[in-house]
């Protein structure tokens, strides 16, 4: 409701043309919150209020701004408004906007930006794509372990504000390599003539790591910041909390994408095409398509018993269901516990194990529930309730086992688990529920 009001207020200046009271009115926002009004508006009129901000907080701003707004911005303004916009922006930023302009644009802006600019621009983009080095900043405040905490604090002072953050400091040997943090409250607390060697602590990634794996660090340690180093120990840059937000949201989209048998996107749905949409889609969608062949081809090889006992057919929507219902409950657990490094592969047997017992619970509670059915609602003979409810455990158990090792074997092998979620296991588990049910009813029923 306080967005609408604001949105408001900001359209009604803008049409009446009181660009100087629209200038204050949004230099007393959030950042975050000016670039929420602006993706509210339309592009003409978005491009109109980013120009009445103010230099310093239109960078702010812009930061904000979804990649495909930043783009619009840029392209729209002049080489100099543009170039102040790279030279203010955090360079993670400003990196990762030009990863995804074309190269004439970025020429332009990295020949008319700062040569630091440009040097710390160069360095980001040089690390490959998911990487730590790809999502860190060059912006941090380094110390000299030989420092007082008074001439660290006097450090802070000066070189502060053009750092991304100031919570954690990193402190350098000679050689600019690494050897601890110290905190900012740790020196506010100690005393003045304290040595900054005796009160840093040690903890580093490396720029190779990958950036799953250091939102899993960040989560396991409860960090706001961590230094990032090279095969050698130097300091190349630091990640903070705000790019491992972006990375979880990023890597949690991906996965369901893949659960859902999908071929991940970077764009927003609304702002993904129906074509594009339609290419994420379709491989899978074929593939499934072909595999589900299968069971086509089983059902056909048991035509004649089939045209026996007809009734047989009836249930076997129920039975593929129910499969393909347990094996996605079991991959979608093991998925997680995957993720959050939980469950490695040398915990195979003992996930198996459990598995199974879960299975034969859940299995044989369906089991009953449904031969009470079959015989007091369906009114169909024991024989058959029978082979129906023996198919129905063996689905059950055949499904959590499928389901739970796919993803741990996909893992093992290099694959993200993601990939082995719903669709492909629901497929594997719809043939195997056929091949034993009519396996089962031939042998009770002597088909």
């Amino acid at each position: 409701m306080e967005q609408i009001k604001e949105l408001e207020e900001v359209l009604e200046l803008l049409n009446t043309k009181q660009y100087t009271k629209l200038r204050q009115y949004l230099a007393e926002l959030n950042d975050a919150d000016i670039a929420g009004l602006l993706e509210e508006l339309e592009e003409e009129d978005m491009l109109k209020v980013f120009r009445i901000l103010p230099k310093d907080l239109a960078a702010d701003v812009f930061s904000y701004l979804d990649m495909d707004n930043q783009q619009k911005i840029i392209t729209s303004l002049s080489d100099k408004e543009a170039t102040n916009i790279i030279n203010n922006l955090m360079a993670d930023d400003a990196a990762d906007l030009l990863e995804e302009m074309p190269a004439n644009i970025v020429k332009k802006l990295l020949t008319n930006a700062s040569p630091e600019v440009r040097r710390d621009i160069n360095h980001l983009l040089r690390y490959p794509e998911d990487s730590a080095g790809s999502i860190m900043t060059v912006e941090y405040v380094d110390l000299k372990e030989n420092l007082t905490v008074n001439q660290a604090i006097e450090r802070i002072r000066k070189v502060g504000l053009d750092s991304e953050t100031i919570n954690i400091c990193y402190v350098l040997d000679a050689q600019r390599r690494l050897v601890g943090t110290v905190a900012l409250r740790y020196l506010l607390l100690m005393d003045g003539d304290e040595i900054i060697g005796d009160i840093m602590h040690e903890n580093v990634i490396n720029t190779l790591m990958d950036q799953e794996e250091v939102a899993r660090q960040f989560k396991k340690y409860d960090f706001t910041a961590m230094p990032v180093v090279d095969n050698e120990n130097r300091l190349v840059g630091i990640i903070t909390v705000d790019d491992i937000v972006d990375i979880i949201e990023e890597e949690t989209t991906e996965d369901m994408e893949k659960m859902a048998a999908i071929v991940p996107s970077d764009k927003p749905y609304m702002k993904t095409g129906v074509f594009e949409t339609f290419k994420k889609r379709i491989p899978w969608l074929l593939l499934l398509m072909v595999s589900a062949t299968f069971t086509g081809a089983i059902i056909s090889s048991f035509e004649d018993a089939l045209s026996v006992c007809a009734v047989l057919v009836a249930y076997i929507p129920m039975l593929m269901d129910t499969g393909g219902n347990a094996g996605s409950q079991a991959s979608v657990t093991v998925i997680r516990g995957l993720s959050l490094n939980e469950i490695e592969y040398r915990d195979v047997p003992k996930v198996v194990f459990k598995e199974i017992r879960v299975a034969l619970i859940c299995g044989i509670t369906l089991s009953a529930a449904n031969f009470a059915k079959l015989l007091l609602l369906d009114k169909v003979g024991v024989l058959v309730a029978a082979s129906v409810c023996l198919t129905l455990v063996a689905a059950v158990v055949i499904a959590m086992i499928i389901g739970c090792l796919l993803p741990i074997l996909a893992k093992r092998l290099g694959f993200d688990p993601a990939v082995m979620a719903s669709p492909f296991i629901t497929t594997i588990v719809d043939a195997m529920s056929l091949l034993v049910y009519f396996r089962v009813a031939s042998a009770i029923l002597g088909l």
